[in-house]
């Protein structure tokens, strides 16, 4: 190699050999050099050596320190070589690209306003662009659910944050914002909800589940090889305070259709009084003061309180009543109810007859008791097919039309009460016949109040039961809210129950149970079994408000 020194190849045998007549000559003639390129010194001038990094793959752990073995350098310049060689800092995401997994969180701020907690690296959309349509979700939601939020502060905040969730998951970076103006549209163009149970509550997606749900319930048809596992067994019905036999000590029946004239205990109020009509003795009108809703507990003021729901005065019976109306009886043993009007089995099965149907009735209190004034039955579509009003028996007033729980107004039952009661069960039995498989709610309380004996029934009281078990019942109300998402009997005052409104509720209530849960549930004794009552509403006892 070239020596910088003596500016001559002396480490270089001369190509010429021996042939060469150079009077000086820079290569060497001396014939023991042999040329090792690998072993040539490097004279290292400075202190600063560049040698190209080792390539690591990204995947595999690198080495901190390399060390070049320069063992055949001179003694002189021979040094450790040492590289620090670190990992490369680019961020990596786990999981594919398209399929993040982002679970936001959100605080409120001082506006009210739900601020998202993601960790940025994680979203595929900016977190300030998310903010602000998040803002805006929520200002809207806050316009819409303007008269619900007393009853639920933090609604609007929870569904605009699920708004958001839902449009993020769904949409892609370039469609997210346009989505979410789209979603507040739809919002401007919901009815404005007057309860939290109003179908204008929640998010697009819950609206959307609701739909389905519906749509799968209007199109499922029951028949009977569905209905068969849920009807109750003989013994449940007994359990349930079904009457299923008509014993041959109670007579023919209907010997004593009235009570006028009779001492008996108001249901309203406990007071003992004799039974008369109003015709007779306009001072009854308003000689029982009660209250018509029920005493339950609530928490005020950090204690457990038990309150009337009519009038929220404290139920420690020293409360006066909040209404004002005539005294009434009601009755439930079946040999009384036979005496009033007999009871008789369902027909044979006419070709006209039903193979499922849903029942629901309406009473009224009457001097003969607690009776019916009207019944619907609607089929296995939940078309109505059925729906009269009953005029009562010979000897029979009408004292109180409980409008509140009937829905019945006077006007209405002056004009469409017509028919006798054994008239209409004539009629009605052209579509129920014994094979019917008739749905209901507390149905053991309408066939009562029909004086009708029918074996083959599904009642929704034992489908979904009380968690206390018998004899206490889920009301028709509150079930229809959690399963079907749906107000019925918000009527109140003025316009109070619908027997159709009922029937099609419990009917659906089936259709539900036949979709998601198939089995029947095992039926649970509670403190005891009591006697049914008669769906009235009232404070009268435990199975009084099964139907309400």
């Amino acid at each position: 190699m070239f020596n910088t020194h003596t500016h001559t190849f002396r480490g270089v045998p001369c190509p010429l050999k021996d042939t060469c007549n150079r009077s000086f000559c820079s290569f060497s003639h001396n014939t023991n050099a042999i040329l090792k390129i690998t072993q040539v010194p490097y004279h290292l001038t400075t202190t600063t050596t560049y040698l190209p990094p080792p390539v690591i793959p990204a995947k595999r752990s690198a080495q901190t320190d390399v060390e070049l073995d320069l063992q055949n350098f001179p003694s002189s310049s021979r040094q450790p070589y040492h590289l620090n060689v670190e990992r490369p800092t680019k961020l990596q995401r786990s999981g594919s690209a398209n399929k993040l997994v982002v679970v936001p969180t959100a605080s409120s701020s001082p506006t009210g306003v739900p601020v998202l907690a993601i960790n940025a690296g994680q979203s595929k959309i900016p977190i300030s662009t998310r903010q602000a349509m998040l803002k805006s979700l929520y200002d809207h939601f806050t316009v819409l659910y303007a008269a619900v939020l007393p009853q639920n502060p933090s609604l609007a905040s929870e569904h605009a944050l699920r708004q958001e969730q839902e449009i993020y998951e769904r949409t892609a970076k370039l469609t997210y914002r346009n989505t979410v103006i789209t979603s507040i549209a739809s919002l401007k163009k919901r009815p404005l909800p007057t309860s939290l149970t109003h179908p204008s509550v929640g998010t697009a997606g819950d609206l959307a589940a609701r739909l389905r749900e519906s749509d799968a319930l209007i199109t499922l048809r029951l028949a009977s090889p569905q209905l068969e596992p849920l009807l109750l067994t003989r013994e449940e019905m007994r359990s349930w305070n079904y009457i299923i036999d008509i014993p041959a000590e109670w007579g023919p029946g209907g010997q004593s259709p009235s009570g006028d004239g009779h001492l008996f205990r108001c249901e309203r109020c406990k007071t003992p009084y004799i039974v008369r009509s109003l015709d007779h003795d306009a001072t009854i009108v308003n000689a029982c003061t009660y209250h018509w809703g029920k005493p339950l507990y609530r928490l005020i003021s950090g204690e457990r309180t038990r309150t009337y729901t009519c009038c929220s005065l404290a139920a420690d019976g020293h409360a006066e009543g909040c209404t004002r109306g005539p005294h009434v009886f009601y009755e439930s043993e079946p040999p009384l109810l036979h005496a009033r009007h007999p009871f008789s089995e369902s027909p044979p099965m006419t070709p006209s007859a039903l193979d499922v149907a849903a029942l629901d009735c309406e009473m009224v209190y009457t001097t003969g008791g607690f009776r019916i004034a009207r019944v619907s039955v609607v089929d296995a579509r939940g078309k109505e097919v059925f729906d009269e009003f009953i005029k009562m028996d010979d000897g029979v007033e009408v004292v109180d039309l409980n409008t509140r729980f009937s829905g019945i107004h006077l006007e209405e039952y002056a004009a469409r009460a017509v028919l006798p009661l054994e008239s209409v069960r004539r009629a009605l039995g052209q579509l129920i016949g014994a094979d019917t498989i008739l749905i209901g709610h507390a149905l053991d309380n309408d066939l009562r109040a029909l004086r009708l004996v029918h074996r083959r029934v599904v009642d929704t009281t034992a489908l979904f039961p009380h968690s206390r078990g018998l004899p206490y019942r889920r009301a028709l109300r509150d079930l229809t809210k959690e399963y079907l998402n749906r107000s019925i009997q918000e009527g109140g005052g003025s316009q109070g129950h619908s027997s159709v409104e009922d029937s099609i509720a419990a009917l659906d209530l089936v259709k539900w149970f036949a979709l998601n849960k198939k089995t029947k549930p095992t039926i649970l004794m509670g403190v005891g079994t009591g006697g049914g009552g008669g769906g009235n509403g009232t404070n009268g006892g435990v199975a009084t408000a099964s139907k309400t």
